[in-house]
């Protein structure tokens, strides 16, 4: 009897082992292995065909060095996000007050159509801007031409600072909607009460707003802010299609646009190890770079967001 107990216990023991096994089988296969060769890869130096020659950290080293771009392309994503983050949380707020209001009709209908950039492919988003601001032939110019505003079309991917302005537009136009949706679940999670008591007093309008619902939404714009920072630093395919070529007149012939001002953390990446040269140790060292970044901003995030919460 004690013998078939002991073997019961241990079939239930093994038994959740079983069924999760396929999945570690294929995390494993995808995920350990090559995050462990990817590291290897990055004390290497190597052209994906040839031998592979033993480094050390000289890859690591190097991206101090001003020709690798390492820093040059973080502060252009630290640049981005910056400026295109509270930009979002401040119109996907006003957007997710304006819906939660009673005054707005068809809601679902303007949740949706306000949610759509976001679901639009990186691919699509990139070539319309590519398209609505070409200095040649873009809307944007032939707007501006039409009600007087330039007497010639501005060349806006083709100067540093313009090409910057068009990235944080692309940003808060995609993303505004993805922080409206969460505006909205914290504005619902909020107690009628509270504004019922409020009102009570004396507080209204914009004074309850900011002594109430702004204070109860501080963990949904923790998560938001956190998320944010997190997808900022994934920023490629965008910046990618509108100023890496694709065929159009108006895109830079210099890899992260003119004079690199959107050279990105995850383009210098995509560059460094599939360009022309081929660095697939320079490239891994970068993205290990890039994940220590993210690390640290998910870790301050996470701390906050705690005790927030």
């Amino acid at each position: 009897m004690i013998g078939v107990e002991m073997m019961d216990a241990m079939k239930r023991r093994w038994v959740p082992y079983l069924f999760l096994s396929p999945y570690m089988l294929f995390y494993v296969a995808f995920g350990l292995i090559p995050i462990l060769f990817s590291f290897y890869v990055s004390l290497t130096s190597w052209d994906g065909i040839g031998k592979k020659t033993f480094v050390g950290l000289d890859n690591y080293a190097f991206l101090f060095n001003p020709d690798s771009y390492f820093f040059t392309s973080v502060g252009n994503t630290l640049l981005f996000v910056a400026v295109s983050l509270p930009l979002q949380m401040a119109f996907g707020l006003a957007i997710a007050a304006l819906l939660y209001s009673k005054f707005v009709k068809w809601k679902a209908f303007f949740q949706l159509v306000n949610f759509l950039p976001y679901i639009v492919t990186p691919v699509a988003v990139g070539l319309m801007f590519n398209l609505l601001f070409d200095w040649q032939a873009g809307f944007v110019n032939k707007l501006l031409l039409e009600f007087g505003l330039i007497e010639e079309g501005i060349y806006w991917l083709g100067e540093p600072l313009y090409a910057r302005i068009v990235i944080v537009l692309m940003l808060f136009w995609k993303g505004f909607g993805y922080t409206m949706i969460f505006y909205l679940a914290g504005l619902a999670n909020i107690s009628k009460d509270l504004h019922e008591a409020a009102a009570v007093d004396g507080a209204t309008g914009m004074k309850a707003f900011w002594t109430i619902t702004l204070p109860l939404l501080r963990p949904v714009t923790t998560f938001v802010a956190i998320t944010g920072i997190i997808g900022g630093f994934q920023l490629l395919e965008e910046p990618m299609l509108l100023l890496g070529g694709a065929g159009m007149g108006s895109a830079s012939a210099v890899i992260g646009g003119p004079e690199r001002c959107c050279l990105t953390t995850v383009w210098n990446m995509y560059d460094t190890a599939f360009g022309s040269t081929t660095r697939y140790g320079l490239g891994s060292a970068i993205a290990y770079g890039l994940c220590v970044i993210i690390a640290v901003f998910s870790f301050i995030g996470t701390k906050f967001y705690r005790e927030e919460s």
